[in-house]
Parts: C-alpha cells; structure tokens; sequence
C-alpha cells in the first residue's frame, strides 16, 4: 500500500475520535504517537529508541481499561526515555482519548494495515516520516486552526528549496521552524543529490544528521510535531536540543544560534506584545516579519543566502519598515522578489511574498554597502486564481518561475524579462508582449529608491479581478482581505500611538476593541499553551 492510500486510511481511522471528543487539532497528535511506536516496530529500532516493555506489541496486547491506563503510562515512561530525541518528542505526552474503546479500536486498525509497499517490501525510516507529513497535511487542509497555522503549502516549499540548492555540509537554520517542513525539504533534496547520502564520507552522513539542521520553535507542541518530523526523516540535532530547539528567536534564543549557510522561513505573521520581543535590535518594532528579517540578516554567513515567506506589509510599511528595508538591500544583494497568490495560507485574505537574497554582493560576500543593484520581480498573483481548497496549489505553479528564476541559487543566471503565461493564470488575458503584460521584470535599485521611495510593493500588471465582477473571489475571500488590511491598519495605528507618546491612549483604544470582538489579553504562557504565537489577542495578531 502506497503512502497516500495509508495517510487517508489513517486519517479515516480518527473518525470515531471525534464522537468521543476529539478535535481536529489532536488528531494529529494522537496518530504521531501511535505511527512512532509503529514505525519502531516496523524499521526495528525499538531497541534503539524504546523502553524494553513499552513497544508497540506490549501496547497491543491489552485491551479496554487495561490498554487505555498502560497507554497512559507508556507516555510518561517515554518523556523520561534513554535516548534524549525520543525523551524531548514526548516531554509532557498525553492523552485526549477519554474512552478505552476508541482507543483499541484505533491500536487494532493500525495493526492491521498494510505497511508494505505495492513490491513487497517494508516501509522504512523515511517512509513513515512521509506518511507523518502526508498527516500534517491532511490536518491542515481539514481546518483553519491547528496545523494549518503554522504549515506552509509543500509546493511552495519544494520550489524554494529547488532554486536555493542546500549542500552537504551547509549550517541549514528556520527561525521560525513550526512543523521543520523547509529543513525536511532540504534533507530531501541533499539526500536525492547524493545517492542518499552514500555518496558522502561517515564523517560528512553523521554530520547532515546531527549537525546541519537547526530549527527554532516556540510552541511547546508544535515543538513535539517537528522533532517527531525530523526523526522519522532520520535527522536527529544534537543531543540536547535535536533539530528543533525549543526558544524564542526573537530574545536571547536567537542571538545564541550557530551562523547559518542557508535560511529558509515562514516566520509568523502579525505582531508581538512587548513581552515575546526581548531582543535589541538595530530597529525595534513590535512588527514580528521585520524583526525575524534582522534576525536572518544577521545570523547569515558572509555570502550566505535565504529564502523567506513575508506579508505584503514588510514590503512597504514605514518608518522602521523603511529603515530594515534599506538596510537589507544595503547588507545583502536582494536579487529576487516572488509575489504569491493569494488563498494558499490558512487564512483568508493573507497577501504573501518570498524574498530571496545573499548577505554581501555578489562578487564579495564581506561587502555591507550598497549589495543591491536591481531587484527582478515574478507576480504570479495579479489576474491569477484564488487557491484553497478547491483549487489546490501544486508543483506544476511553480514551473514558468524556477525556469525564469535560473540554476543559479544567488540569482546570477543569466535572466530575460518577460514570461506571459502563467498556470492557474484567469481567462482573457491579453495575448500582447510588453512591459505591462509581463510576469517577470527587472528593477533598478535606483528606481526602488527614488521612484518607489524604498517601498519594494511593486506592480505593474493591471488587475482585470477588479474591473471585472465575474472574476471576483470567493465572498468569504473578499470578507477575509478586508478583514486583514482592517486588522493591520489597526495594528498600524496602535504603533503610532505608542511612538507619539499616547500609550494609555493607545491602550484604552485596543482595550475597546479586543472588548468588541471578544477577545482577552493573553500572557505568553497562555499563548504556548493555545498554540498562538501572537502573545496577545488575535485582533492585533495574525497568523502564527
């Protein structure tokens, strides 16, 4: 049975979960439990990564209240395992399941599945790894809240690690690590270039599993996720942390990481309260994406490079916005811009970017000074389809910008303006060839700064959705857009106040409407408990 017929039998399996209580947030925890201590059983390391009498047959052979309080003690005899990765994945472990019926119901199922491929043979490591991202998925194309806040599309994050090319031996960071799905993909691509890495050295395999891969995530839970992500994979991080630290990037946490060759990121959108961003920066903002660009800017190597998913206001908000723009363009040569479409995140309206640049010039890593020359730009959301659920992203999108983007990972192919058809692109679109008409154009620093005034939102195409009603989005689409650029301007005039001096104002204001909407101040504990990487109430928030 093939991994995508096993993830929806899974998936279909936690059905009856649901009558019994269950959330769709907890699915996913529940079955990466019980898929680890299968995977164990399968690939045989059991004795390697568990506890003699705590394994997946020891589980299995009891039934009702016994199975139901030996699962229970099993978690816990997990949290203090031997091996450190194992005892950090299941670090205060528990249970959701409340009726030992489902719970042997769902042991007994999983058993009796097929975990061989259609040639006969058993899944390995990776194997299940796999499957464990298919689940992921899954979770977040079911709902709006648990997974789905923090998983960033695969086809986006295969495409990016296509162009930046990850190498043995290269310090690979995520600031923002969520479920490790970037630092997975790049495991991937250096495995697939290297004969699953035999064609390495021992020395040069061992040091892709424990050394090259660094995450930071704040979320205790989402922590679990990644670490459980990036064992099944086979990468393991150092033994006290494994790949996925538990931290804040934006306090001490982040100053303490090992520089990195290559940074690839989807840090979380939204602000922060003043409590989640201890950190001095050159620029303090409460902005979180302005704040993880400094961080990136600074933890990159002398001519390393990055890739990292941002929100339209990073591009063009003021003030402190202005001066981390500047900044980067000067320390590093911004060479490329991608505007996504909208509808691929989990909430509605969000209008993303990737931006993609190497610390220092091109022809000398160690320049800090005037690093960008010209920006190129793909827009593949003007006049382009809104993507969700009945309309999925896939890898086929990404093909017209990785052949403009070029082989090159620092952008120094040789590039041609241009590119006038786009999948996924909306009917009736011009057949002409010109500036105006295409996808794919080149902008000169100077015209960045003295035309767009440092600002790097930048358009050209004209947009026949706003002319033309038949190519309007979905309502709830419509709804979800005004909502965020609402939300942000809100947040945006919170900033003002505070920087005018009028903090009880500012406060008295935010108080009213978190009051209007229903919503209460949260502490950060509370937020790492509820998985809400914001710190306070989502109405000043975003996307975690």
């Amino acid at each position: 049975m093939n991994n995508n017929e096993l993830v929806a039998k899974l998936w279909k399996l936690c059905d009856n979960l649901r009558d019994g209580g269950v959330s769709y947030q907890n699915y996913v925890n529940e079955l990466a439990s019980l898929l680890f201590l299968k995977m164990c059983e399968q690939t045989g390391q059991e004795t390697e990564l568990l506890p003699e009498g705590f394994r997946w047959q020891d589980l299995k052979s009891k039934i009702g209240l016994e199975q139901h309080s030996f699962y229970k003690d099993l978690l816990n005899k997990l949290d203090g395992a031997h091996h450190p990765i194992v005892q950090a994945i299941f670090l205060n472990a528990s249970t959701t399941i409340t009726q030992p019926a489902q719970l042997t119901e769902l042991i007994n199922n999983m058993d009796k599945l097929d975990w061989y491929d259609t040639d006969g043979t058993g899944k390995g490591r990776d194997d299940f790894g796999d499957m464990y991202e298919g689940l992921l998925q899954k979770n977040a194309n079911e709902t709006k809240s648990g997974a789905g806040q923090y998983f960033t599309p695969r086809p986006l994050i295969s495409a990016i690690v296509e162009l930046m090319k990850p190498q043995p031996r290269e310090i690979i960071q995520d600031p923002a690590a969520g479920t490790a799905g970037f630092l997975i993909e790049a495991d991937k691509y250096i495995k697939a270039h290297t004969n699953d890495l035999n064609y390495l050295s021992d020395d040069d395999a061992e040091y892709q599993s424990k050394r090259a891969f660094i995450g930071v995530e704040l979320v205790p839970e989402t922590r679990r996720l990644a670490l459980m992500n990036c064992l099944l994979h086979d990468i393991e991080g150092d033994d006290e942390h494994g790949a996925i630290h538990l931290g804040n990037t934006l306090s001490a946490d982040g100053e303490q990481l090992q520089k990195a060759n290559l940074v690839l990121s989807n840090p979380p959108f939204g602000s922060a309260s003043s409590t989640n961003i201890t950190r001095t920066f050159v620029y303090s903002t409460s902005n979180k994406q302005l704040c993880f660009m400094q961080h990136i800017v600074e933890t990159l190597e002398p001519g390393g490079r990055a890739a990292v998913v941002i929100p339209d206001n990073v591009l063009f908000e003021g003030g402190k916005g202005t001066d981390i723009r500047r900044d980067l363009m000067n320390k590093c040569n911004l060479h490329t811009i991608l505007r996504l479409p909208t509808g691929i995140f989990y909430a509605a309206g969000v209008k993303t970017n990737v931006l993609f640049f190497q610390k220092g010039a091109p022809g000398n890593p160690h320049q800090d000074v005037d690093c960008t020359q010209e920006t190129w730009v793909y827009d593949m959301r003007t006049n382009m389809q809104t993507f969700g659920k009945r309309r999925m992203l896939t890898n086929a999108h990404f093909d017209g910008f990785i052949a403009a983007y070029g082989e090159d990972a620092n952008g120094q192919s040789p590039r041609t303006e241009g590119i006038y058809q786009q999948l996924g692109e909306i009917d009736g679109l011009s057949t002409d060839e010109g500036d105006d008409t295409a996808r794919w154009r080149k902008f000169s620093r100077d015209h960045i700064r003295e035309q767009k005034g440092d600002s790097l939102d930048i358009t050209w195409l004209k947009d026949l959705e706003a002319s033309n009603s038949e190519n309007l989005p979905e309502p709830d689409i419509l709804a979800g857009e005004a909502m965020a650029e609402l939300t942000e301007a809100m947040s945006e005039l919170y900033q003002l106040m505070q920087a005018l001096g009028a903090d009880d104002e500012a406060e008295a204001q935010k108080k009213l409407l978190e009051a209007s909407f229903g919503l209460q101040e949260k502490t950060v504990e509370q937020s790492k408990e509820q998985g809400n990487k914001t710190g306070q109430g989502e109405l000043f928030g975003g996307q975690a």
